[in-house]
């Protein structure tokens, strides 16, 4: 049976975490969310929220928040590992919990290829 659960080493925790993933500005975008990814040096990915104002009022962030969360927690063994995945969520209205299943995995692993594509320019520099 698998660990499912969502301890704090699977957590952004630190400003200066979540400072790294912005800086490192590798991002892939589709329907309602924003990943943004950075390496951790880690052998697990971590996950970090930004869930804006903008997208409504207490209820709507947190429905927002714990959607995102469950969705990570559920398909933590097809995420890659190694990497901080900053996620951002872009609309007003919180999709199903199988979406965001979807959704998650596919760009995580689209965020980490443009990640090892910007590693790999920066050494031939």
């Amino acid at each position: 049976m698998s660990d499912n659960r969502f301890p704090k080493r699977y957590r952004m925790r630190t400003m200066a975490d979540f400072r790294r993933v912005f800086q490192y500005r590798c991002a892939a975008r589709q329907g309602p969310l924003l990943v943004l990814a950075a390496p951790n040096g880690l052998e697990h990915p971590r996950l970090g929220l930004s869930v804006s104002k903008k997208l409504g009022k207490a209820v709507v962030r947190n429905r927002w928040k714990r959607l995102i969360r469950e969705a990570f927690r559920l398909s933590r063994q097809q995420l890659p590992g190694g990497i901080d995945l900053l996620v951002l969520p872009r609309d007003n209205a919180p999709p199903a919990l199988k979406e965001l299943l979807v959704l998650l995995p596919r760009l995580a692993h689209r965020a980490a290829r443009k990640l090892k594509k910007a590693e790999r320019s920066n050494r031939e520099k």
